[in-house]
């Protein structure tokens, strides 16, 4: 329970739907409870017997505190004698269809006001749980599959969001309608429904039993469906990869199996799930049928503790109605199993915390003057040093180039500059400043990106260069565009600036990719820009394109570089030779050359292949 009324909270303020809901509801359970208790007098006037009338005659007042049933049979007597059996049979027949109107009416209102609750729920639920996505940090998504994070955003709160609001709505209100009809019930016959009211415990019993296991079923169905979808996510971001080695088979055999395990987990569920409803329902067919024997019994044999026929066949349609709202409950709660470990997994990420968050006296830094400066940063992964004792300065204005084999760290000590991870050791200083007490917001706000993966979204080219400084006039996204030699293409596209990049930028080549992502970083134009490769991955004429785009970008910045080919940073200021996380020789290209030392080789190897 813990776990729902968590949920729960996502849907404040509760009391702006709840209060008119209840209201609501409880006016449309009263007026359906009274359609059936207008039943009784609608039999009277259409079948009066002597007896009957006599009866009725012979009332003065109701029997007792639950008799409603007798303020109708006065009326009824009284409407007789004054407007014959037409004039009563009209007034009866406008009082039923009034309350049916009524019911309906509020029960409309009370539906409207459950699914703005519902709406309002999974506004608050999916918008926390996305928030606290995009605020988690950078190695966060290193260690999950995407599949289950879009699984939990997507799938899973849509079925926390109906099972918790369909709980409380029954909760509340067949409950509360099973109360109406137990005193609409007593007021006929006290002791026909003390008989038969023995088949809720007993229903309720049996039912717990069945769905005892849709917990842990629900759960691995939830994980089994994130599955799905991760797999789907690769298949799709892979699909030539899967071409290209004829491993179309092998993906569809494994989404195969792990789709028809979801479907017989599905199945079991429900199994149970629609076993509860039958059990509830025939058990409640017994109880009929056996308050039609015993009553009928007394009846046909003239027992004088019996009820008239009117009020026995109102008695027994009312209790028919019983078994609706018991049926209900028994179906919420074997429903509800479902949501509570679907809620279990969306709250298990909304409760993830990031790693890097902003000391509480944190400062802005507004401007980038003198030096960013590495002292003695060590940086793990887990267990695995990746990083040992890095020390360098990179001053304002000046070009670094980091160099070494792959797998020595580069790529981990850049990310350390954006401050997408902190170090384990040692300390990142910006102008003096530990990065530590600055917001991580300023930190960035100094630097521009260009990855070796062009990352662009399924949006405009406009708004993907526009995307750091969503404000840019028309003006200056060209003039970016220009600078990073990206213009003269795009205006031979067939909407220019406007046009649709497609999924993932797949509409352009690759050098246009990269030139729109430099286009993107000048826009914004920061005093220090991260470029990480940025031409590895392209052919010749793209990379020359690329590289001059580059150089235009580096113009009177700080710029640190992870380079792939090394001929492409001979005149960067200085070079940092890195190796098993270590930094082996740093200098300017003339300088480490003569040295003969890693960066030699490496330089000779190159030149070898090339």
């Amino acid at each position: 329970m813990k776990t729902y009324f968590r949920l729960l909270s996502f849907a404040k303020p509760i009391e702006k739907f709840a209060i008119p809901y209840v209201i609501a509801t409880t006016l449309a359970i009263f007026f359906n409870t009274f359609n059936f208790a207008l039943l009784s007098p609608l039999l009277t006037t259409l079948f009066p017997t002597p007896e009957i009338t006599q009866s009725i005659g012979a009332v003065t007042k109701p029997a007792s505190f639950f008799d409603f049933l007798g303020k109708f049979r006065e009326y009824v007597a009284y409407a007789k004698d004054n407007y014959g059996e037409m004039g009563t049979l009209k007034i009866v027949c406008a009082v039923i269809f009034v309350s049916v109107l009524l019911s309906n009416v509020f029960r409309y209102i009370s539906q409207r006001y459950m699914e703005d609750l519902r709406v309002h729920t999974l506004l608050n639920l999916r918008k926390k749980v996305f928030n606290n996505v995009m605020n988690l940090h950078v190695g966060y998504f290193n260690n999950e599959r995407k599949g289950d994070i879009i699984s939990k955003v997507a799938s899973d709160v849509q079925v926390v969001q109906f099972t918790v609001t369909n709980t409380l709505q029954v909760v509340f209100k067949e409950p509360l309608q099973l109360i109406f009809y137990i005193v609409l019930l007593l007021s006929i016959s006290v002791k026909l429904t003390l008989f038969s009211l023995l088949v809720i415990p007993i229903s309720g019993y049996i039912i717990s039993k069945i769905v005892k296991r849709l917990k842990k079923q629900a759960t691995s169905a939830h994980e089994s469906f994130a599955k799905m979808i991760g797999f789907l996510d690769e298949a799709l971001g892979g699909i030539k990869i899967i071409k290209a080695f004829n491993a179309t088979e092998r993906v569809k055999n494994k989404f195969n199996e792990e789709n028809i395990f979801y479907s017989n987990l599905n199945r079991k569920m429900a199994r149970r799930q629609q076993s509860a409803s039958p059990v509830s329902q025939s058990l409640g067919v017994l109880v009929v049928v056996s308050i039609v024997l015993y009553g009928g019994s007394l009846i046909i044999l003239k027992d004088e503790n019996a009820l008239n026929p009117t009020d026995f066949i109102a008695y027994i349609a009312a209790f028919s109605q019983v078994m609706q709202p018991v049926k209900a409950l028994t179906d919420s709660f074997s429903g509800i199993h479902s949501g509570i470990a679907a809620g279990e997994r969306v709250l298990d990420l909304i409760d993830t915390k990031p790693e890097l968050t902003n000391a509480v006296d944190a400062k802005s830094l507004n401007l980038f003057e003198k030096e960013l400066a590495f002292e003695g940063v060590s940086f793990n992964y887990g267990d695995k040093q990746i990083l040992k004792n890095i020390n360098f300065i990179i001053k304002k204005g000046t070009t670094v180039a980091l160099v070494g084999p792959s797998g020595g760290g580069k790529s981990t000590l850049m990310d350390l500059i954006p401050r997408f991870h902190d170090p384990l050791s040692g300390a990142l200083k910006i102008d003096g400043h530990d990065y530590r007490y600055l917001t991580v917001e300023s930190i960035r706000a100094q630097m521009g990106t260009v990855n070796q993966e062009s990352i662009l979204f399924n949006d405009t080219i406009f708004n993907n260069i526009a995307f750091g400084k969503p404000e840019a006039t028309v003006e200056e996204v060209m003039n970016a565009a220009k600078i990073a030699n990206a213009h003269e293409f795009i205006m031979a596209t067939d909407d220019e600036y406007q046009t649709f990049v497609g999924d993932r930028g797949n509409k352009l080549s690759g050098g246009q990719k990269q030139r729109i992502c430099i286009a993107r970083a000048v826009l914004t134009n920061p005093p220090i820009m991260l470029l990480d490769e940025a031409t590895s991955a392209l052919d010749t004429e793209s990379e020359k394109l690329v590289q001059e785009a580059l150089n235009n970008l580096m113009q009177n910045r700080t710029s640190i570089i992870i380079a792939h080919r090394l001929s492409t940073i001979q005149h960067a200021d200085s070079i940092v030779v890195i190796d098993k996380g270590e930094v082996i020789e740093t200098g300017s290209h003339s300088e480490l050359m003569l040295r003969n030392g890693l960066y030699k080789r490496l330089i000779e190897m190159q030149a070898f292949n090339d």
